[in-house]
Parts: C-alpha cells; sequence; structure tokens
C-alpha cells in the first residue's frame, strides 16, 4: 500500500530529527557562512540529504524548495504540488550545541499548505497539522485562546517590529531566543501569543508554521495583512504577523498605524 503523504511527512520529519540530534553530537562538524551571511553545517546538508532520498525520490513528479538546495524557480512553478523544507531552522542554535533549533517541513498545494510538520528533537517536542483536520503538539489537539487585548501579550519578534508595539505594553519577546518556525509552533501552542516580524521572511522559515496556526485557530500574514501565496518565481513573503483572530487584526493595525505616524 502506497504510503500516504502525511505518513510520509511526518515520519521524515521525526528522523530527520534525530539525525540531527547525533550530528550535533560531534565536535568535529564542520561549517561555513554562505554569501547571504547566514550559517551552514554538514548537518543541516545531512538532513536535506535524507530529506532528498525520502520525499523528493517517493514523489518525483512534485515540486521542490529546499533552503539547502538549488532553487530551480521554472521546475517548481509547473507543479501542482510543492514540498517546502527547512532542514535546521536555527543552525546558529545547532552549532552552539543549544537546544532552540527544529526541523520544519510541509507540502504545499497550489501555493497554500496542507500538511505541515516542526520538530524539535531536544525536546521531544512533535507539532503537525492537516488542512481541515487540525494542529497537534505530540498527538494532542490544539486550540488557540483569542483575546482582543494586546496588554501584556507574549509576542516574539524582531526589534524593528517590536518596537511599533512596545507602547501598547505587551511582554516583547526578543530575537534570537525562538527559530522563526519554532515561534509560530509555540503561538499555535498557546506558549506565545503572537510573533511579528518585517522585512524579508523565506517560505521554508514560514510554511510549516503557518499551517500549525491556522489550523489550531489563529491567522497568519504578511506586515500589512495580505496572505500568503508560495511557489512564486521568488520564494520568499514580505513580513510576518502571527496571532489568534483577534489580535492578529489588532497587531495588522498597531503595525501600520506606527508605520504610517
Amino acid at each position: 500500500m502506497p504510503v500516504s503523504d502525511a505518513g510520509l511527512l511526518f515520519d521524515v520529519v521525526r528522523e530527520a530529527g534525530e539525525l540531527g540530534l547525533t550530528l550535533g553530537r560531534q565536535k568535529s562538524l564542520k561549517h561555513w557562512t554562505k554569501p547571504d551571511g547566514s550559517h551552514v553545517t554538514e548537518g543541516d546538508l545531512a538532513i536535506n540529504g535524507l530529506f532528498e532520498e525520502r520525499i523528493r525520490a517517493a514523489r518525483p513528479g512534485d515540486g521542490w524548495l529546499s533552503e539547502e538546495t538549488a532553487d530551480d524557480p521554472r521546475a517548481r512553478m509547473a507543479r501542482e504540488r510543492l514540498w517546502i523544507i527547512d532542514p535546521i531552522d536555527g543552525t546558529r542554535a545547532f552549532l552552539e550545541g543549544r537546544k532552540e533549533w527544529c526541523v520544519a517541513a510541509a507540502l504545499a498545494v497550489n501555493g497554500r499548505p496542507v500538511l505541515a510538520a516542526v520538530f524539535a528533537p531536544h525536546r521531544d517536542e512533535f507539532f503537525t497539522a492537516a488542512e481541515g483536520r487540525g494542529a497537534t503538539f505530540n498527538g494532542a489537539r490544539l486550540s488557540m485562546p483569542d483575546p482582543v487585548s494586546l496588554a501584556g501579550a507574549r509576542i516574539a519578534g524582531n526589534s524593528k517590529a517590536l518596537a511599533r508595539l512596545t507602547h501598547l505594553g505587551i511582554a516583547a519577546d526578543p530575537p534570537g531566543s525562538l527559530p522563526l518556525q519554532l515561534r509560530l509552533a509555540h503561538v499555535a501552542a498557546g506558549r506565545l501569543d503572537g510573533a511579528v516580524s518585517i522585512g524579508r521572511r523565506h517560505d521554508w522559515d514560514l510554511a510549516a508554521g503557518e499551517l500549525l496556526v491556522a489550523e489550531a485557530g489563529g491567522r497568519v500574514s504578511g506586515a500589512t495583512g495580505e496572505g500568503y501565496i508560495y511557489n512564486r518565481p521568488e520564494p520568499w513573503q514580505q513580513g510576518l504577523v502571527a496571532a489568534g483572530a483577534k489580535r492578529h487584526a489588532a497587531l495588522i493595525d498597531a503595525l501600520n498605524c506606527q508605520r504610517s505616524a
């Protein structure tokens, strides 16, 4: 019997996280800096290779987008289905032996995510989502609270975005504590009340986490409220706002009022 998309994705994400744990124990792990200034390690490439071997080989007719695979926009845009992979989100934490990294992957169909998994192996925290079927954390269904007030809300983000919200009395969680996919997973789980960012964010940093938040009852968009469409020529989105629906609207208003002030 053919393996379902969900079974394939969830199994490989978990296997990839376990591989990352094993590789992270190697003191001699090679690493270098990419032209854009980001870090990459042998671990990122080994996990990417696992995804290629397991998912790309099993679904050869689908499109492919991974942080550690050379992008071919023409080839992937010709496909209705697209696998979006971040082998290690939080490479600096991985390199430094810290726990704040994860493996994240999603399947998008016609530009929208329909399956997602985020795995933080150091804490054995496994988040999954399927379109119309909800989001889970270690098998338990997620449902986000959605008060409207931003006062005291725990909001994670980059400094530029958080600066526009401090007058509202938020409890800011500055950048560096969690990679983007884990911030979104924590929003879906109610550990954070929201996540914001200004500037370009790559599709592989967003797709899985977006579905987690949406299926837990929240909303994710760009900084001005526009929805994301994946599998475009340039694999990035403009900004991030993630929260329950009421707080999402309040965050959009606050961010854009401050920008126009």
